[in-house]
């Protein structure tokens, strides 16, 4: 990694002196990887998940995390080898199982002070799945979050709504709306388009308009 490091800064910067380098792999909770600058040691953490990865792929890693640091643009053969691969079913597989073994999902409850998750699930499910979609773990957010209304999270199951909709004044037809766009995610999960991560593919968004308050809905969270 020393070579890759000093090789990959020297296209970078090629008139600047290198810096130290510092290089573990990490055991993250996820694919991360991380480079800090200080006091001019240069800090790498790449993911345990990608130890053993091809050489090309490892230098297309560093390539992106020094481009960023140094405000350089990366070049686009890096980054499409860099999505390849994590993006392979092979490496979204370990990832799943690390986040699962290693990370910490906050599960609150599906029972809210207004609406249940649950029983929103079930109701969606045999109005628009035929009753088909298993019911993952349904819960509100732990905080009241706004920058995340909602997500599915496949590592761990789980259907997590932002609890700042957990109110007498949100109409139901929002929640049922936010539920069932993460529903879409269970029906259609992402898949590779060459390098890049489909994760609303035509059929997800031609689906997701069958929602009979669909513009209403997307209305309220836009004023919200």
């Amino acid at each position: 990694m020393q070579q890759i490091l000093e090789e990959t800064y020297r296209e970078l910067r090629p008139r600047a002196p290198l810096p130290v380098f510092q290089f573990q792999f990490y055991p993250f909770a996820n694919v991360n990887n991380t480079i800090r600058l200080r006091e001019g040691v240069l800090k790498v953490r790449l993911s345990d998940l990608l130890e053993g990865a091809p050489e090309p792929v490892l230098r297309s890693i560093i390539h992106i995390l020094m481009a960023k640091i140094y405000r350089k643009p990366v070049e686009s053969h890096h980054a499409s080898r860099y999505r390849r691969h994590v993006g392979s079913p092979e490496m979204i597989k370990k990832a799943h199982l690390v986040r699962q073994m290693r990370g910490r999902k906050r599960i609150a409850s599906a029972q809210g002070h207004v609406y249940d998750l649950d029983e929103i699930f079930d109701d969606l499910n045999v109005r628009f799945f035929d009753g088909l979609l298993g019911r993952p773990r349904m819960t509100w957010s732990v905080e009241h979050a706004r920058n995340s209304l909602g997500h599915y999270d496949p590592a761990h199951n789980a259907i997590v709504v932002s609890r700042v909709f957990d109110r007498p004044h949100v109409p139901r037809y929002a929640i049922e709306y936010l539920v069932y766009h993460e529903m879409l995610h269970l029906k259609h999960p992402v898949k590779m388009r060459g390098s890049r991560r489909c994760v609303h593919s035509r059929e997800f968004m031609a689906e997701e308009k069958l929602f009979p308050h669909f513009e209403q809905a997307k209305l309220f969270l836009k004023q919200l």
